[in-house]
């Protein structure tokens, strides 16, 4: 963690998992939100978030009260991310009720409105008032819609063709709402294949934060040259 942040990077993130996604699928594994405070405790300038929090693995008015607190942790750090949530296995072994992904949409759509308003009645107020949110997902129906009337950011997945497409229709949505589009900041989940091949792609698309995914053995070198490209971009 702190290797990273020594590198340059803007944010550092992990997700919100009971079990691996990769690899042996009841190989070791931490709980994504106590692994974020330890976060927050090694780092002092990279923001912090999960991409992303399962909106249905917890009350929305308890996350928000989870979110505060890291973010006071944080110094201020902390960014919100939440989707509708999509893997199976933790439902079942954890006990929730996994549903369609209609329902789950629905409780995202339910919970939003929810954490907004718990956000602004939180004593002490967030160091960072609001805390950003960051909506994960690319459902063109509902996830980008909620997105324009809830988020400060978006992330979406390549390729770079698809995002474009889905960054496009985010905008539309954005206009549809009555939302400013420039007012969400568009991030996108690149690849260890991806970099330094396609990052070109995602800026031209609209994308204007890089998130690196991956996992052991941590590749540095590839973080490297993501904070390369960043300062040579800028």
């Amino acid at each position: 963690m702190r290797q990273v942040e020594a590198i340059g990077v803007d944010s550092i993130w992990n997700w919100d998992h009971f079990f691996p996604l990769y690899g042996d699928p009841q190989g070791n594994h931490f709980e994504g939100w106590t692994t974020l405070t330890a976060m927050a405790t090694l780092t002092h300038r990279a923001q912090v978030g999960c991409l992303v929090t399962c909106n249905t693995y917890r009350n929305p008015a308890l996350l928000t009260h989870m979110a505060k607190t890291v973010d006071h942790i944080s110094g201020g750090r902390l960014i919100l991310g939440i989707g509708a949530g999509w893997f199976e296995k933790d439902y079942k072994e954890f006990g929730y009720e996994f549903g369609t992904a209609s329902d789950r949409l629905h409780a995202l759509g339910e919970g939003l409105p929810v954490i907004k308003r718990r956000m602004a009645a939180e004593i002490p107020a967030p160091r960072r008032n609001p805390i950003p949110i960051l909506i994960g997902g690319e459902g063109e129906k509902v996830t980008l819609k909620l997105t324009a009337q809830y988020a400060d950011l978006w992330n979406g997945f390549g390729p770079p063709e698809k995002w474009q497409r889905k960054n496009e229709i985010l905008t539309e949505w954005c206009h549809k709402t009555g939302r400013n589009p420039a007012q969400i900041e568009r991030t996108a989940s690149v690849s260890t294949e991806d970099t330094p091949n396609n990052l070109d792609a995602f800026a031209k698309a609209g994308a204007t934060h890089m998130i690196l995914g991956m996992g052991e053995p941590w590749k540095f070198s590839l973080i490297e040259q993501l904070v390369r490209w960043r300062d040579s971009a800028r």
